[in-house]
């Protein structure tokens, strides 16, 4: 699928002090309660997490303190090493739940590994929907697989923690990670652990780049995680209820109803697409009025939209937004993001200021803050601001037993989802080749990792092809056919996207879920209903 990535058994333990009784729910509100009084007991993102389903050794909790701090927080802090499991087997650490990491998870040996996975997400998004999520056409627990389901349903054993990595002792092998939650309104959890590794695979994917542009990060929303779909799905509600009122000004309602999305690649293009068929479908039989007045307009800095696809397709996705009323404006800059307005420039040069009520940001990717913290390890050697160097076997350069793949990479391939799934699969059957072989995987004492192009063949990606929904149920496919390309735009175009979605989904109960959500979609259109 042509979509950038975009990239739980809670740090909170079943016991706060090492080798005591486990601890319940109320025995924790009242514990947080104690270490700091609070108006209100009402639970506010407690979240009993189940174990894995799958026999585990037993792992002593790596929280072994509870300290009071200044009111209104407490913290659980603690030095010690997480127990790693099986002392005959090496520890393998996964950090991310993005495509690469949960296609090694779905291949790797447990039996061969200890398996640790550490993310601040207990779930794999499936991105290439995310879009249709912010419109109602698919729901988002639809898209997001548990990652204990995934590994469960196949027999296998890991550790999970919903933590995030923050630093990194490269000498050592050992990671910091932390938690931190709400128990209640105003009291917080701190958690953090060290995690001792043999082999390291960096997949904490990418986040939203702002290329520096004033006002981005204050005042639009972005489109990478299910947070910012469902942001999205709520200014889209507040936009349009509040120009539902008569007491406000036509220019402030048109300026309301103005939705400007940048980015002309995959993501911002499929976004158009959904929301002109929001429009045109549901918006035009509940606020008929309304419908009618709301403008959608597509900013892209290049000459074009859609800049890795074929000339026809992009030709044709062109000439059906003009159809459908979306306002295309390329070789545009932005230069600035206000409050209400936009600076842009044209080709020319000349600027002008575009009023509107949504603008979503889908332009460019950067790796995230763990991938610059490793870069920094090695300043000679990750010379790269744009994320980690890696070779052809996805080491990153500068390391020992370190690999990364995926959109925090800096490599010959593209940051996409096919890509990172790709070298998840490469790095599974890697990863198992190694730890099948043992010692003799390595020769004259140097290490196997050092050694890895002596005994596996490079990583190289292979296409499958690229495929965009571009609104009114039709979509752009180019798909390779032996030494050709194949370009196909329209319904049935349409028609294979869905089902190569519904396909790829990681499970039947998502692919259900998917297709039982387009169902309601076109028997009762969509619900834009949120908290």
């Amino acid at each position: 699928m042509f979509t950038r990535l975009t990239a739980a058994s809670t740090l909170v333990p079943r016991s706060l002090v090492r080798g005591s009784a486990p601890v319940s729910r109320l025995q924790l509100l009242r514990i947080a309660n104690a270490a700091s009084p609070v108006t209100s007991t009402s639970p506010r993102g407690i979240q009993q997490r189940c174990a894995s389903s799958v026999a585990q050794p037993a792992v002593a909790s790596p929280l072994t303190s509870c300290a009071a701090a200044s009111p209104p927080h407490f913290q659980e802090t603690s030095n010690r090493n997480v127990p790693s499991g099986d002392s005959k087997k090496k520890t393998l650490v996964l950090l991310g739940t993005g495509w690469g990491s949960t296609t090694i998870l779905k291949n790797i040996d447990t039996l061969r590994y200890n398996v640790v996975v550490v993310s601040p997400r207990n779930y794999f998004l499936f991105t290439p929907l995310l879009p249709s999520c912010t419109v109602g056409t698919t729901e988002s627990r639809s898209i997001m697989e548990p990652i204990r389901h995934i590994v469960g349903r196949r027999g296998k054993a890991m550790r999970f923690y919903e933590a995030e990595c923050k630093d990194i002792d490269v000498a050592k092998k050992e990671l910091k990670i932390e938690y931190n939650s709400n128990l209640v309104e105003g009291t917080n959890i701190n958690a953090t652990a060290n995690i001792k590794y043999d082999y390291l695979v960096v997949g904490v994917g990418g986040t939203y780049n702002t290329f520096g542009t004033p006002g981005v990060e204050k005042y639009a929303c972005f489109l990478k995680e299910m947070g910012d779909a469902s942001k999205i799905r709520r200014r889209l509600k507040d936009t349009i209820e509040k120009a539902s009122f008569d007491n406000i000004s036509a220019e402030e309602r048109s300026r309301l109803l103005n939705i400007v999305v940048v980015g002309g690649g995959p993501t911002g293009v499929e976004f158009a697409g959904e929301l002109h068929d929001l429009i045109t479908e549901d918006l035009s039989r509940w606020v008929p009025e309304l419908s009618k007045q709301i403008k959608i307009t597509l900013i892209e800095a290049l000459p074009n939209v859609l800049p890795s696809f074929g000339k026809k397709l992009v030709i044709y996705t062109e000439a059906m937004f003009k159809k459908c009323g979306i306002s295309l404006r390329t070789s545009t800059k932005v230069h600035e993001v206000k409050e209400k307005t936009l600076v842009v420039s044209d080709a020319d040069g000349t600027q002008s200021e575009i009023p509107y009520g949504t603008i979503v940001w889908a332009a460019g990717i950067s790796a995230r803050e763990f991938a610059h913290t490793l870069r920094s390890k090695m300043p000679g050697v990750q010379t790269s601001t744009r994320g980690l160097i890696i070779d052809d076997y996805l080491r990153v350069k500068g390391t020992d037993a370190i690999w990364a793949l995926g959109d925090c990479t800096v490599s010959k391939n593209a940051p996409l989802a096919q890509v990172a799934s790709q070298q998840g699969k490469w790095l599974s059957k890697t990863l198992n080749k190694l730890a099948k072989d043992g010692e003799s995987s390595s020769v004259a004492g140097g290490t196997a990792f050092a050694q890895l192009d002596q005994k596996v063949k490079p990583f190289v990606y292979s296409s499958n092809g690229s495929l965009a929904y571009i609104g009114g149920e039709k979509a752009i496919a180019e798909l390779p056919f032996f030494n050709k390309q194949i370009m196909a735009g329209g319904p049935l175009a349409s028609l294979f996207w869905k089902s190569y979605c519904l396909w790829e989904l990681s499970s039947v109960r998502s692919s259900l879920s998917v297709a039982t959500d387009w169902a309601k979609r076109a028997l009762f259109g969509r619900t834009m209903s949120v908290d």
